[in-house]
């Protein structure tokens, strides 16, 4: 086998975009049943055999965890036909499982994936995030400023009043002093209960979401994933690493971190070209979701790729017995 076949986003994007629409219409059907773990595992099972069907040499970076946690796409197992080009993989087989589980808006199936080496190893911690769309001068806002500082930079550059910008936050008690700044200089604040990964993904389609930039904490993972979308579709955006304990930080350690307090931008979390896809389970403001019709069943996936800067659209119609 030669490890050394070039990485052809062209080819093996439809494939990643099926991986990601069988991962939604396996647990379609355990919307709003009340059992997050069931449905995380259909996506599960599903996004692996998908994987397996493709032709590629792949490695998970961003999965379900550590081997000893998660018996299927953990941290490092190696999936796909064996023949083709080395891969990084992140994905998310079912962000917002508490969503589906609950039949709450904007849960998601996600995965990326790019050249082997070139996706950051995020452990399973959190990440501090800050994320807007495309159009500003580099470097405008920075996870140095207070949340203050942030809006009035950012619409400073915008040419409006900081009244009319709108910030994306997941609503968490850890954000409440956050959430009282950023109100405090006349700023909309958008608040979600889950699935930060279309938090920031919102940032990048600002004229159609009314979202103008996205800050907080939450999973690193996620963070790597977000990257990778704002990588196809334009946008910046900037990560550090939190840690809450000892463990936390042995584990980025073990995935080759040493600098714990490194801010990481865009393009040094996704160092190479990526491919993103991503299914909707439950409708939302990015996509809808699984829809049953008579006879059949019907997925929205958007799929993405950054070395065209391509963002695709696709309904898939399947019959159903």
């Amino acid at each position: 086998m030669n490890s050394e076949i070039a990485f052809n986003d062209r080819m093996l994007s439809l494939g990643l975009a099926r991986v990601a629409e069988q991962a939604a219409l396996a647990c379609a059907d355990l919307i709003g049943r009340g059992d997050e773990k069931a449905a995380d595992q259909a996506a599960v099972n599903a996004m692996r055999e998908q994987l397996n069907m493709l032709a590629m040499k792949g490695v998970v970076v961003i999965g379900e965890g550590e081997r000893d946690e998660a018996p299927m796409l953990y941290i490092g197992e190696e999936v796909g036909s064996g023949d083709g080009p080395g891969v990084d993989i992140a994905l998310d087989p079912l962000e917002g499982t508490t969503l589906t589980a609950k039949a709450m808006p904007n849960a998601l199936t996600v995965i990326a994936m790019a050249p082997r080496g070139t996706l950051l190893h995020a452990p399973d911690t959190y990440m501090d995030k800050l994320a807007i769309g495309p159009g500003y001068p580099e470097n405008v806002v920075s996870l140095a400023m207070t949340p203050r500082e942030r809006v009035e930079a950012l619409a400073k550059a915008r040419g409006c009043r900081p009244s009319e910008i709108t910030v994306c936050v997941l609503e968490r008690p850890r954000h409440e002093d956050m959430i009282t700044e950023l109100r405090g200089t006349g700023a909309a604040v958008h608040l979600i209960t889950d699935g930060d990964v279309a938090g920031v993904i919102h940032c990048a389609e600002s004229e159609r979401t009314g979202i103008d930039m996205y800050m907080g904490t939450g999973g690193a993972p996620e963070g790597v994933l977000a990257a990778a979308a704002l990588k196809c579709m334009g946008g910046q955006m900037w990560g550090r690493l939190v840690f809450r304990n000892d463990d936390e930080r042995g584990r980025a350690e073990a995935a080759g971190i040493t600098d714990f307090d490194r801010v990481y931008a865009r393009d040094e979390m996704v160092t190479d070209q990526v491919i993103f896809a991503a299914t909707g389970v439950t409708d939302g403001s990015i996509l809808k979701g699984v829809h049953r019709r008579p006879g059949f069943v019907e997925t929205e996936t958007v799929l993405m790729r950054s070395r065209t800067g391509s963002v695709r659209r696709m309904v898939y119609r399947s019959r159903r017995d």
